[in-house]
């Protein structure tokens, strides 16, 4: 039977210790089946295991292989689309309830690495950097709107101000949000799977859904093994393949690129990120970047629509390093790395049920970190019969890409070749 390891990365070469999980050989029975041993599937079972129900989940290579182990380890509140956006296209009710919801990721994060004793290195404080004058009067109105569903943890950067936190002179100014902040992403996966089991759950590795009977107690088969269930949670994302064609059709996989320095030394560290925040700009096709404990730079951006990987990630993601930090000329890159996120056209996630029993959430869009963390939380609401907030994400309209599953990446690479000439033209 194949045996997947994690990619080469920094964050495999500085996991904490995990045991090795067996592949499921067997038929078991469950109150639910979780396919995705990332961060929605480990939020989604915590939140069921300590409500009473008995939980297996499903994992096709290790804890954390996917998007959750290979991020850039940000904290960032509300979602890819912001809640002005939701409020045009669902209206006010609606969009209060998803406001409300916006920041709740991050607190779930912090409580989880506080109850459970997850070391991932968890460090507060984000900041958003403007490159232009309309990138900073966006930022005053975001701060407005965020304020207005209660989240007050933010301050905006002048010019002076940014400078302070970012030895960088490309910004015009910024905002910091001090609920944002980083962590080790691998490890922190790694610690909620630890927390599952210490709850009774059951975490399989190297074993693949293949397929879904679809039933009033559905099953899921694995290459050698398979799990009836009440309920299934589908929560693979990039990941997901074709399992349920119905959701592929909805969603494009897509790269993006990563690198990390060699240790920068706590001098030069201290230069570039004083105060240790993380860092992204508000480009559509972003750049974003952080300190790790052991003070190296780790530096991502670019979106490869349709998840091909670069054959040369340091060529790609090296040059945007140097034009925030030119003083970074001479330092070694020690590690570079690719991976899938999961791009709705709406740019806003997608929450629902399949039938009665098959629940799922996808398509964070490149802001998963926070989101995962409640849509766990939501989806175990619901299957506790609490659809209120699970009803507010199955409520909003998504669409098919355009021209299907052959069209939807170039279609989606033309869209951002746009957004990221008008970066470059300051509008």
């Amino acid at each position: 039977m194949a045996n997947t390891p994690y990619p080469e990365s920094y964050y495999a070469a500085s996991a904490n210790a995990a045991p090795a999980r067996p592949a499921l050989q067997d038929d078991v029975e469950t109150d639910v089946c979780v396919i995705g041993a990332g961060y929605t599937g480990l939020s989604s079972a915590l939140f069921l295991l300590e409500n009473g129900f008995k939980v297996t989940v499903l994992e096709a290579a290790k804890v954390g292989f996917g998007a959750s182990g290979r991020n850039g380890g940000q904290i960032v509140n509300s979602y890819s689309r912001d809640i002005d956006v939701i409020e045009r296209s669902v209206g006010p009710k609606q969009a209060q309830l998803l406001g409300q919801m916006a920041f709740e990721g991050g607190r779930i994060i912090r409580e989880r690495v506080a109850k459970y004793n997850i070391q991932c290195d968890l460090k507060d404080g984000g900041v958003f950097a403007a490159i232009t004058d309309k990138q900073m009067g966006h930022l005053e109105s975001q701060k407005r709107l965020w304020e207005r569903f209660g989240h007050t943890q933010l301050e905006l950067l002048d010019q002076r101000r940014i400078r302070e936190v970012v030895a960088c002179d490309q910004y015009v100014g910024g905002m910091l949000d001090m609920s944002g902040g980083h962590i080790h992403p691998l490890n922190l996966a790694l610690g909620e799977a630890a927390a599952v089991e210490s709850l009774g759950g059951t975490i399989y590795e190297q074993s693949p859904a293949v397929r879904i009977e679809r039933s009033a107690n559905p099953v899921v088969h694995t290459p050698q093994g398979k799990v009836r269930a009440k309920f299934i949670i589908v929560a693979g994302n990039a990941y997901i393949g074709n399992l349920v064609p119905e959701l592929a059709a909805k969603s494009m996989p897509c790269g993006t690129q990563v690198i990390t320095t060699e240790p920068l030394g706590d001098e030069l560290a201290k230069r570039l990120l004083p105060q240790d925040y993380c860092v992204e700009d508000c480009n559509y096709l972003l750049d974003y970047y952080r300190l790790s404990a052991d003070k190296r730079l780790i530096f991502g951006g670019g979106v490869v629509y349709g998840a091909r990987d670069p054959a040369n990630i340091e060529a790609i993601i090296r040059p945007k390093m140097l034009k925030a930090f030119p003083q970074l000329k001479d330092v070694k890159i020690d590690y570079a790395w690719t991976g899938n996120f999961l791009l709705t056209l709406s740019r806003l996630p997608q929450v629902g049920r399949l039938g009665d029993n098959i629940y799922y959430s996808q398509g964070c869009s490149g802001h998963g970190v926070t989101y995962t963390h409640l849509a766990g939380k939501v989806l175990a609401e619901a299957l506790r019969g609490q659809a209120e907030r699970f009803d507010a994400f199955a409520d909003l309209p998504h669409y098919p890409f355009p021209g299907g599953q052959l069209l939807r990446t170039p279609f989606a690479a033309l869209g951002a070749w746009y957004y990221g000439l008008r970066d470059k033209l300051g509008y």
